[in-house]
């Protein structure tokens, strides 16, 4: 047994910086020391992101047999020559689908306690798998479970959740339906047992302005989103709402709410965002490990600059380390041991 969790680290979008914070993230010494580490990716990739960071950390190839804190998993599928930094491409997009897919598939096998990554690009992934959508829709492919997956923003000690997501703003008032804030509300509340957090208290936040004002400004607020909460209360979850949306983060950053539950995309996502950029994690839960990357993207403006700031990435990495600690009080498995039952997903992986 071991008290480090293992956590892969897959590389994300190669055109943005995603390279260069994986190359900054553990070359902090506290994250080195938080886990151990399978990165997986181009090695020629990972020697752009070290010049484009201006650092070096000499990782060992990949040997399930030796494995000793951290390696580098080479999959050598990159076209390098396709791949422009800036711009969003097939030929990168297939190295990030390639990159998250064996790291979902080695954790679903039990070698690896996390998932985290780099940030994507959806247009290059969906231009490299038409298929994708989101990453929910993509790991529930990748593991093959139908289990109700959910991302969460996480910043310092404030929470977000979704009742809907990756949808047209059109949309969104028709999917606020009972079932779906019931759902959201049990999986808040779940993850964040999981995650160590006792009884959270969720601000669920109204759809409308003013949350509706008396059905002057839409009707959802008091005929949908106020029953579901109720309902929510009288099964002991500690909800509130609907709290209008302008001050509900107000109320979690004084520590009235633990978490709050969003109705759509970016009624968190600014929020979350202004908050704290450069602090901000996104976390996947509802599956049967812990997934987390930075809550921004791929900076295509910046990339091959060396300016991007790993202080999200570095979050990520250790809240997925501090994760799976809670979730495995009493240690972990040899990495050796573990690897041995996850042999033909990494053949696959490397094309053996």
């Amino acid at each position: 047994m071991t008290d480090r969790p293992l956590i892969a680290l897959a590389l994300g979008d190669p055109s943005g910086i995603g390279n260069e914070l994986a190359v900054k993230a553990l070359c902090d010494e506290e994250t080195f020391a938080a886990a151990d580490w399978l990165v997986i990716g181009d090695r020629r990739l990972w020697a752009l992101g070290e010049e484009q960071s201006g650092l070096s950390l000499t990782l060992p190839d990949f040997d399930p047999e030796t494995f000793d804190h951290a390696a580098f998993l080479d999959l050598g599928h990159a076209d390098v020559d396709a791949i422009a930094i800036g711009d969003s491409s097939e030929a990168g997009g297939s190295v990030a689908v390639k990159n998250f897919r064996t790291a979902l598939q080695l954790a679903a096998a039990g070698a690896a306690d996390a998932v985290t990554f780099t940030p994507f690009n959806k247009h290059a992934m969906r231009l490299a798998d038409p298929s994708y959508v989101d990453e929910i829709g993509f790991v529930q492919r990748s593991i093959g479970t139908d289990a109700p997956g959910s991302e969460f923003n996480v910043l310092d000690e404030v929470w977000n959740a979704r009742v809907t997501s990756h949808v047209p703003l059109s949309e969104v008032a028709a999917l606020i339906t009972p079932e779906r804030i019931a759902r959201a509300i049990a999986l808040t509340d779940s993850t964040m047992r999981g995650a160590g957090i006792s009884n959270p208290r969720i601000g669920v936040a109204a759809l409308n302005p003013h949350a509706g004002d008396g059905g002057n400004f839409g009707t959802e607020d008091d005929e949908i989103i106020a029953p579901a909460v109720e309902a929510a209360r009288l099964k002991q979850f500690r909800v509130t709402g609907p709290v209008p949306s302008d001050t509900v983060y107000v109320r979690a950053l004084r520590g009235e709410f633990d978490a709050v539950l969003t109705m759509y995309h970016d009624q968190g996502q600014i929020a979350m965002k202004l908050i704290g950029f450069d602090r901000g994690v996104t976390l996947i839960g509802g599956f049967p490990f812990w997934i987390a990357t930075p809550a921004h993207g791929t900076a295509y403006d910046i990339a091959g600059s060396g300016a991007a700031n790993p202080g999200a990435a570095i979050k990520a990495l250790q809240l997925a380390a501090r994760l799976s600690r809670r979730s495995n009080p009493d240690g972990f498995a040899d990495p050796v041991a573990r690897f041995a039952g996850a042999a033909e997903v990494l053949d696959a992986a490397r094309g053996a």
